[in-house]
This record gives structure tokens, C-alpha cells and sequence, in this order.
């Protein structure tokens, strides 16, 4: 191989339920991704072991997220869609590159600390290799570009840390097997197994804030359901949810510079100009100068309009959950084969008998 094939990877976890953030700022984009590349996405249902430990509803939250994935347009024919645990070489290779991190990589892990809160002594072993697992997720594949929000930013950072180091440690062995790839990093030249993979980062509305507060990030664990719109909502409940939305008594700006230090203008404006595939900037050369009692209607419209096919169709594909394990059951053979591929080859690299 001259070269690191284009692959995207991503995954969601299975806790809790999707919601408009989640769709803006990842399923949307994997929409648009696969139209162009080989894509593979997972519902990675063992990182969701590292919120709780004990899920009773595993299997539906399973089955939603890949539900998700269908209706929103992700075609699993052509591409790979799976739950992580079907994939046991996920595992495999992330206690490799356990082995591969070092302690202080991960103790500059900032969600560890957000996540851990305050009594990190109590936090799970697996909480706080989260992000070893991560690299794993991508590299089985040897994955290419990565879409993630800016929260996961810094995970992606240590996985092509891990990359690097694994490719420099066994360099010579790496050459002897002839399963390297020549590449350039920064101005140096490295003949690597692992590709140094690129996030994906962006759109009008990467990071969805919160309908309540527009400081913090739209979450599945907030305890006010008027915080988020989720993707089961039926139009009653999101119309309700954006009419009630926290908001400021000025009129919106005519030029983006006019959202600075107004949060939850500034998160209205994004989510609109995400939904329509238009920027900041065209949303309010139409709305600018007009009340919220103007806009938010116009926002309830076209929320409705975009988000109440992917909920039926979500809803007709959990009624009939034999054709979505049926998917995942495919996917998972499809993404094993692949994985194998990497691992027969990763065994060799590091000298294990199999």
C-alpha cells in the first residue's frame, strides 16, 4: 500500500435519548460525508459502560441510534453501519495502545476531569481510558478523518499521539513486515502502519447549545426536557420547546457581529441557519431587525419541516427492531473482516503467536 486510503469513522453512544444537537452536529454531517467517501459508523455501545455501568435498556438505546442513522439518509449497504461490542478487536487493539499511552497523556484529558467531577478516586479505570479505546474505535480501521465536535477535539489529538508513538516504537518492525505506509509529519518522513487521521470539524452549527441556557452545550442529561429537542419529539412538543426557548428582549442584529455576548440569540440563529444549509450571515440579512416573536415561529416551521420525517421513519423502524438488528447483525460482519485484517497484521508488527 502506497498510501492511507480516504476512511471515515465516527460513533455514537447509545445513552439517553438523540437530540438536535446530536443530529446537527454528527448524524447530518455523516449524511452528507458518505456521499463522497467510504464511510463506517458505530453505535459504540461499550463506551456507554464508562456513564453507567448497568443499562436495562441497552438494546433499545442500541437499536435507536441506528434507527437514527437510517432515517436520516445513512445507507448501510454501501457503507458499514455496527455496535461496537459485535467487533471484539475494538478491545483488542485498545489494550495494545493502553500499553502504547502513557499516564500523562491521559491525565491531561480534560473531560476525564469534567466527567469524574469531583471524586475522581471513585471514577472507573474505564472512564479514564476512554479516550485509549477511542483511538482503538478509529485505528482497527485505520480510519483516515474522523467528525467530531470541538469536546472530542483532544481525544483525537492523543489518538494520533498514539498512532505516532506506536509507528515510531516499531519502526523496524514495521519495515520488516511490509505493512508500512510512507508518510510526512510536519517535515519528517515516517513509515507508518497508522495514519496520522484528521478531524472533520465544522458546519454553522457544530456545537448546539442548550434551549434554556446558551452557555452550555445541548445535552441528553439535563434535567429540564426543555433544554433539547430530541429526534422522537412529536411537532407539538417542539413547537413548544422553541416558543419557550430563553431568549433576550432586543430584536435579532442584521450582521453576525451583532450575536456577540448574546448566547441564546447567537444558538437560535445557528441551529435556523443549520437546518436551512444557509449561513449566520443569510439568516439575518432576512430576519435582522425583527423580533423573536417573528423568528421563532419561522424556527418552529422549519424544524418541523426537516425533523418530522426522520421521526417517523425512526418510529416505523423501531416498531420493526428484526429489520434494524438485521443491519447491525450485517455491519458487524462487515466490520469484523476489516478489523481482522488490521489485527492479523498488528499481531505480526509486535511478534505475537496466533
Amino acid at each position: 500500500m502506497s498510501e492511507f486510503k480516504k476512511l471515515v469513522f465516527s460513533g455514537v453512544q447509545p445513552t439517553g435519548n438523540l437530540h438536535l444537537g446530536n443530529y446537527l452536529g454528527a448524524i447530518r454531517r455523516f449524511v452528507a460525508l458518505q456521499e463522497v467517501n467510504d464511510c463506517i459508523y458505530c453505535v459504540v455501545d461499550m463506551h456507554a459502560l464508562t456513564a453507567q455501568l448497568v443499562h436495562e435498556d441497552m438494546p433499545s438505546q442500541t437499536r435507536s441510534i441506528a434507527a437514527a442513522f437510517i432515517a436520516a439518509g445513512i445507507d448501510p449497504e454501501k457503507h458499514i453501519v455496527f455496535n461496537q461490542s459485535a467487533v471484539p478487536q475494538h478491545a483488542e487493539l485498545a489494550w495494545i495502545f493502553n500499553c502504547v499511552a502513557r499516564i500523562g497523556w491521559m491525565n491531561r484529558m480534560t473531560q476525564f476531569k469534567d466527567k469524574a467531577g469531583k471524586d475522581r478516586e471513585q471514577a472507573s479505570l474505564g472512564l479514564y481510558a476512554y479516550p485509549s479505546l477511542m483511538a482503538a474505535d478509529i485505528l482497527v480501521y485505520r480510519a483516515t478523518h474522523v467528525p467530531v465536535g470541538e469536546d472530542q477535539k483532544q481525544h483525537l489529538e492523543l489518538a494520533r499521539d498514539i498512532a505516532m508513538k506506536f509507528n515510531l516504537d516499531y519502526a523496524e518492525h514495521i519495515s520488516r513486515t511490509g505493512y508500512g505506509v510512507d508518510i510526512t509529519v510536519g517535515n519528517e518522513p515516517v513509515h507508518a502502519y497508522f495514519p496520522m487521521v484528521e478531524p472533520l470539524i465544522g458546519g454553522p452549527a457544530p456545537r448546539v447549545m442548550s434551549l434554556r441556557d446558551g452557555t452550555k452545550k445541548m445535552s441528553k442529561s439535563d434535567p429540564s426536557d426543555l433544554s433539547r429537542i430530541n429526534l422522537m419529539d412529536d411537532e407539538d412538543a417542539i413547537s413548544k420547546k422553541i416558543r419557550k426557548a430563553k431568549t433576550d428582549p432586543d430584536g435579532l442584529p442584521s450582521e453576525t457581529d451583532g450575536l456577540q455576548g448574546r448566547p441564546e440569540a447567537d444558538n437560535l440563529v445557528a441551529i435556523y441557519a443549520a437546518l436551512a444549509d444557509k449561513s449566520k450571515a443569510d439568516v439575518l440579512a432576512e430576519f435582522g431587525g425583527q423580533q423573536f416573536s417573528v423568528f421563532k415561529p419561522a424556527l418552529v416551521d422549519l424544524a418541523i419541516n426537516v425533523l418530522a420525517p426522520i421521526t417517523g421513519e425512526m418510529r416505523r423502524l423501531m416498531d420493526d427492531t428484526s429489520h434494524i438488528d438485521a443491519i447491525l447483525r450485517k455491519g458487524g460482519e462487515r466490520a469484523r473482516a476489516r478489523a481482522e485484517v488490521t489485527m492479523r497484521q498488528v499481531r505480526d508488527v509486535i511478534g505475537f503467536l496466533y
